[in-house]
């Protein structure tokens, strides 16, 4: 640890990877990395709930993007998986009491797809039997023996009727409207008019005569729906018979193969019977068709429709939704756009003669089916930017089934019917991989949240660089190149990127666990390779690609030193002034940032104690920032108005600042800055400050500060460094440092200087030159110190103040 006070050493400036403590000459020569580096709290989490079979204990996996987390996951649930049995096909097939219900059938790995396959077999020999069945001279004969027997029994009774009326001198004549009774002499029916001319006996016996044979003709014609109707009973009987006959045996033989499987075997059961009464009716659909055969009917197993609407030779498909014929284990599944659909299924519509058909075939799995008895992964933002889809998925968990239904049918916007799967059963083991801000704001808001996801995966942003880890980071980076088909590393080029690895986390005793931003650097480091012809690549191609990221990134970094040198921002880098210093502050832009140097000033006057943070009256500073002002006034109080009140007002700003100041990074600059203007002292424009402070005036860590160096460095640079030029950082942030190369040659050069702080006494003395002085036994500080010159003008200060109270006193007693 460096000298508090005192300017670091090169050493001290960056954490060098030394090439030698490798063992080989590329990183092709490495073993690939298999085990999870810098994660053993993620994967302890993992591996935990993989075993936990209970309900609920699905996983959160929490991180920043770029840590591999989806990987992570899926690795581990791939060996689990491995080891799984293989679960079980799903399909639907018609349900034959309520059409708009089809039924689930689940089946072991492999035998759902035969068992359509052997449906669809079954469909073509139902053709060629029942057409040779029906279009058998013994099936024509004996329906033409049916016909033949109505017939017979029709002729018969109106044979005997018209005999009847013959004896009794009447005829049964046939005219538009019907069959009728008339009487006949000597072979010629009467008309009317011969009617009337006979005597009224004659006319009454005639009278009598047709009603009685019109009654009987009525009891006869009476008779002939029944006699249809029995016919029609006997075709089908016969029908039934028939198919019974030409289908049975195909079916039996089904029942056999499924026989271990009751339920395929019920709907077997209940296709035979279905085909056996409307065999008749397949058969002159299938005349119908040009060309012939049910198959056709099916379009090939397709949703081709027969004339007229939908083929009823549809219902007799099975519709496998999930086949697992050549899967080996349990699923794992990724799915990259969770919507509704696409999680729960969906049911297809398909337009027909101006209207919307579907049926049980057109019933379509989700990523939930898929992943069923396995493992599922989904990106919780894109859960839930999908409507419905974190409810659906929610749903699912809570009933454990999955229940397909549309949007429609779950908003009841629909009144129509529509198709209602029946549920499947549900057992699956979700992941979900996000950011930590989306995990805590569901397990804050979402109730159900924390009893379906109990398990949480929390990744680490970075881990520990000492010499075991860089080994595997080395293999890691090896592991990379292979991955994305990149050239190997060299020695000296691995070095290279784990030392911006450090540089990335901005600290020199650890490494970043973000992959993605690992490969990007391989990955460009690659072209640079390419372009100098080089097999290998080296720290050189891969210098270059830092250097090209951030020369693509830096433009508002280059506008704004722009600004500075052009003097639009006035920040001075020589000379000395009071109540002035240089602050700096770190600008984030997407996943670069920037150091920049801002100036601070303050403002002393007689007053009631008051810090006045111009920033937060004018509502640009924020709570933090505000807070690291108030803290000033405590600082002043305790050490220099125990005894007397505080009596200056003083006013602290960021000048030239345009936007929002958020932070108390610059609390001890500011400090600097009112002491000077109270002791009227004036501070070195040469140097710049970083670090909070407390009440007791110790110099706390903070965040950036390699960029907030550079910034500085960049700015002198432009100018010409004069070597009295540098920068006072908190001592505990020593072990952050990891500066550019231009920067550690500067110090090296002693033409720029970096000084650890612990307390404001140190930066004081560095900033003015004075002593800061300490408290002799007396309780005085050093005479010329500066502690001595505060103390005194705010004693002087405070005299004042109680003459302006006692001549007031006066003024009143007057």
């Amino acid at each position: 640890m460096a000298n508090k006070g005192s300017t670091l050493s090169v050493e001290e400036l960056y954490h060098h990877t030394d090439p030698s403590q490798f063992d080989f000459e590329t990183t092709e020569g490495l073993d690939e990395l298999e085990q999870a580096i810098g994660q053993p709290r993620a994967v302890e989490a993992v591996k935990f709930s993989t075993k936990v079979k209970n309900e609920g204990y699905n996983i959160y996996a929490l991180g920043p993007t770029g840590l591999g987390k989806r990987e992570l996951v899926e690795q581990f649930f791939q060996e689990k998986a491995s080891s799984e049995p293989v679960p079980n096909s799903w399909c639907y097939v018609h349900n034959f009491e309520e059409e708009h219900k089809p039924k689930m059938i689940e089946l072991p790995a492999g035998k759902a797809v035969g068992f359509r396959d052997d449906m669809d077999d079954l469909i073509d020999e139902l053709g060629e039997a029942l057409s040779a069945a029906f279009e058998s001279e013994e099936y024509q004969n004996r329906r033409q023996s049916i016909r033949e027997e109505f017939k017979e029994k029709q002729s018969e009774a109106f044979e005997e009727l018209q005999q009847r009326a013959q004896r009794e001198g009447m005829a049964l004549l046939r005219t538009p409207a019907g069959l009728v009774v008339a009487p006949v002499r000597d072979g010629e029916v009467l008309s009317p008019d011969q009617i009337e001319q006979l005597s009224e006996e004659e006319q009454e016996e005639i009278q009598k005569k047709v009603e009685n044979l019109q009654e009987d003709l009525q009891q006869i014609l009476g008779q002939v729906p029944k006699w249809q109707r029995q016919m029609r009973e006997e075709l089908q009987e016969l029908n039934e018979e028939i198919a019974q006959f030409a289908v049975g045996g195909l079916i039996d033989e089904l029942k056999e193969k499924y026989s271990e499987f009751p339920e395929v075997v019920d709907h077997l059961e209940a296709v035979q019977k279905d085909v056996i009464e409307n065999a008749e009716d397949f058969l002159r659909q299938e005349q119908g068709q040009q060309g012939g055969g049910l198959r056709q009917l099916l379009g090939q197993g397709g949703p081709q429709q027969a004339q007229g609407g939908p083929s009823p030779l549809r219902r007799y498909q099975v519709n496998v939704i999930i086949d697992r014929s050549e899967a080996e284990g349990a699923p794992v599944v990724y799915e990259d756009n969770p919507t509704y659909q696409n999680l729960i299924g969906r049911i297809e519509h398909r337009a027909q003669m101006g209207a919307l058909f579907t049926d049980f075939n057109m019933i379509k799995a989700g990523s939930l089916h898929k992943a069923n008895g396995g493992y599922l992964v989904l990106d919780v933002r894109k859960v839930l930017t999908n409507p419905y889809a974190w409810d659906a998925l929610k749903r699912a968990l809570k009933s454990k089934e999955l229940r397909i239904e549309s949007l429609g049918q779950r908003l009841s916007l629909l009144s129509t019917v529509s198709l209602e799967p029946e549920p499947i059963p549900l057992n699956v083991k979700i992941a979900l991989v996000g950011n930590r801000l989306l995990y805590y704001l569901l397990h804050q808001l979402d109730p159900e949240f924390a009893e379906l996801f109990k398990v949480q995966a929390d990744f680490e942003t970075q881990m520990d660089r000492d010499t075991e880890n860089s080994q595997l980071y080395a293999q890691l980076i090896g592991t990379l190149a292979r991955q994305k088909e990149l050239r190997p590393l060299n020695r000296e080029a691995v070095s290279r990127v784990i030392e911006r690895s450090a540089r990335l986390v901005g600290d020199s005793e650890k490494l970043s666990t973000k992959k993605k931003d690992i490969a990007d650097l391989l990955c460009e480091a690659n072209v640079w390779a390419e372009d100098a012809g080089r097999d290998v690549i080296t720290a050189e191609d891969v210098q270059k690609a830092i250097d090209a990221q951030i020369y693509r990134a830096d433009r508002i970094r280059e506008r704004m030193q722009e600004a500075i040198l052009r003097e639009t921002i006035l920040i001075d880098t020589e000379g000395e002034e009071v109540g002035q210093i240089n602050g700096l502050s770190v600008i984030p832009l997407s996943d670069f940032a920037f150091g920049r140097p801002t100036r601070i000033t303050a403002q002393m006057r007689l007053g009631k104690g008051e810090v006045i943070d111009i920033e937060r009256e004018v509502e640009l500073g924020g709570p933090i920032h505000s807070k690291g002002v108030m803290i000033l006034s405590g600082f002043l109080g305790g050490r220099y108005s125990e005894e007397k009140p505080l009596s200056l007002s003083a006013s602290l700003v960021f000048e030239q600042s345009y936007g929002g100041v958020e932070g108390d990074s610059a609390s001890s600059a500011e400090l600097y800055a009112l002491l000077s203007e109270i002791a009227e002292v004036p501070i070195k424009q040469s140097m710049a400050v970083t670090g909070s402070v407390n009440q007791h005036g110790k110099i706390q860590p903070i965040g950036g500060v390699n960029e907030k160096i550079e910034g500085f460095f960049d700015i002198c640079k432009a100018r010409g460094l004069t070597g009295d030029q540098g920068v006072l950082i908190p001592v505990s942030n020593v072990k952050h440092l990891m500066l550019r190369q231009d920067v550690i040659d500067a110090v090296t050069d002693g033409e720029f200087h970096i000084y650890p702080v612990e307390t404001v006494d140190q930066g004081i003395e560095i900033l003015t030159g004075l002593p800061a002085g300490e408290r002799d036994e007396e309780g005085n500080y050093p005479e010329g110190s500066v502690n001595y010159l505060v103390e005194k003008r705010l004693r002087e200060l405070a005299e004042t103040r109680a003459q302006f109270g006692e001549s007031g006193k006066e003024t009143e007693g007057e």
